[in-house]
Parts: structure tokens; sequence; C-alpha cells
């Protein structure tokens, strides 16, 4: 009698149906957890590029702005571009580096498909030497929403006081998963 060594067709097919059940459930997580972790990962650098800013400005006596610059090196409201600290001597939200003011850090742009804004069209966050904000109006929420995966959107408040504020995640009701800011509004990108 010949004995074969090997698996048989349907032994195969079993384990090729196990095998695609298994991933059918773990790509999707997988992808969660991926998107997850780039925003939690973007938060945390513009987190703590708006740290930096604010101690500049204590440190240095000397006004700080928080911006995304356009080519004549003035603040825009693109937030989805590289976003610069810059000491602002004269506090007028455009980099100049005749007047000695100096870049101390950036942050390199977002996914082209992901959303980042900064309240309603503000163009830039100017801390003063007390780490307050210089002005009224400056103080939102930014909001960083990743294309597809709107429930994963997180925010950072700023505050007049130059404090900041990480947005939580809702625990119940309706919007139970989804980060929300300080008054309870959910964070979503427009």
């Amino acid at each position: 009698m010949n004995r074969y060594n090997g698996f048989t067709l349907i032994e195969v097919l079993v384990a090729l149906a196990i095998l695609v059940s298994l991933t059918a459930i773990g790509v999707p997580s997988l992808v969660d957890y991926t998107v997850k972790l780039k925003v939690d990962n973007e938060i945390s650098h513009l987190y703590r590029l708006l740290l930096s800013a604010r101690n500049s400005a204590i440190n240095s006596g000397k006004p700080t702005t928080v911006c995304p610059l356009d080519k004549q090196n003035h603040c825009s409201d693109d937030w989805a571009q590289s976003i610069y600290v810059f000491t602002d001597s004269n506090d007028n939200k455009r980099f100049e580096p005749s007047d000695n003011e100096q870049i101390i850090v950036m942050k390199n742009a977002i996914s082209v498909q992901d959303k980042l804004q900064y309240g309603k069209n503000r163009i830039g966050v100017t801390y003063t030497s007390t780490g307050h904000l210089s002005g009224w109006g400056q103080n939102g929420t930014f909001k960083y929403c990743p294309k597809n995966h709107l429930n994963q959107s997180r925010g950072i408040i700023v505050a007049t006081s130059g404090r900041l504020y990480k947005s939580y995640q809702s625990t119940r009701g309706k919007n139970k998963g989804k980060d929300k800011n300080r008054s309870g509004t959910v964070i979503l990108c427009k």
C-alpha cells in the first residue's frame, strides 16, 4: 500500500477558509489602529510645537508666533502645510529675518488627504512674554481629521491664557468614542 505525505484538497481549503476569515476580521482593526496612531502622533507633535512656542515667548521675552507661512513669509490659514514657530518681534504674524526674527522649530505638512484646521480661518497663534495669547480672538480649537476616519478626529484647545487642553473621548451617548472639546462639542472638520 502506498502512503503519500501531504495534505488533501479538503484540508487545504479548510485551512485557507480559516485564514481568510481571520484576515477579514483583523485587517479593519489594523487599519483603524494605524489611523489612530497617525492622529495621536500628529496631535502630540502639534501639542509640543505649541508648548515650545509658549516656552520660547516666556524665556526670551519676545512674542512668538505659530503658523503656516506662505511664499512671502506671511502667516496663512492653510494649516495642512508646514507649521513654523518663530520669534515675532513686532507681533505682525510675518517672519522677517531682517528684523532678527528666528525660526525656532517647524513641523512638516500633514498627509495630503487629512485636514488640520484652527478656529474659523485663523492665521496664527502668538504668545506674549507672559505666556498668554497676544490678543483676543486667537483662542480656538485645532482639529485634526483623517480622511475616511472622521470618528478618529482629535483636537487641541488653545485658551486665551495660553494653556493647552487636548480633546477628550466621549464615553456615553450617541457620540460615544468620539473626541470632544471642553464645552462638549464633537471635534469635526468642515
